[in-house]
């Protein structure tokens, strides 16, 4: 499967910063059943690795699982070995999207400005992870849909929530990563759940209206 395959039905990742082995698959299956495909377990939480392990045996190949805050080449094989196949990091750093590339993964580097952007492009990123979305803002991202080609995933995060997508999309984002708006650690699984549906609801007024 592409990564388009995962992303079309509900083009939004699912950032689970914080979140611990005990709480991964209930919170995973809260997001599948909101119609998630796509969820990021950032390496900075709690046991990451053994995250991403139970979470891509639990959900198989129908969700996308991975990383995110991937800063260093070697991490990308320890979390493909755990089971993950999305990179997702902060910046925009050549030999971790080649690596991840090497992989056979998927790369969504964090990039801020054009110039990123097409580096991360030529080192073989399948997504742009548009970050911080506050800063960059949607006047900017309508300036790089213009040149950006189309077929390549404009995903903007940080600071998203289901009352600003529209004016993102309408702008040119394919989609976004969803952090704290949707999940914090500690929040319960009935909390994370109301918040995906909120996000999956959104997004279809988005499709439908557009």
């Amino acid at each position: 499967m592409t990564l388009d395959d995962y992303l079309a039905p509900l083009p939004l990742i699912a950032i689970l910063r914080g979140i611990t082995p005990q709480q991964i698959v209930p919170v995973g299956d809260a997001l599948r059943a909101a119609g998630f495909r796509a969820i990021e377990i950032p390496l900075n939480s709690p046991e990451p690795l053994t995250s991403i392990r139970l979470l891509s045996a639990h959900l198989g190949d129908d969700v996308l699982v991975g990383a995110g805050t991937v800063l260093q080449p070697e991490q990308v094989g320890a979390v493909r070995e755990a089971g993950g196949r999305l990179i997702v990091s902060p910046n925009a750093k050549p030999a971790v999207i080649e690596a991840t590339v090497r992989a056979g993964l998927f790369s969504a580097p964090g990039v801020a400005t054009p110039t990123e952007g097409f580096a991360a492009l030529d080192a073989g990123a399948h997504a742009l992870k548009i970050f911080p979305a506050e800063a960059v803002g949607p006047s900017v991202i309508k300036a790089w849909r213009a040149v950006v080609p189309a077929e390549v995933p404009l995903m903007p995060v940080g600071g998203i929530n289901p009352d600003n997508m529209q004016t993102f999309v309408a702008a040119g984002a394919s989609g976004f990563g969803l952090g704290s708006a949707l999940y914090k650690a500690g929040m319960s699984t009935e909390t994370v759940a109301a918040n995906a549906r909120a996000f999956a609801d959104a997004w279809q007024g988005i499709t439908v209206s557009s």
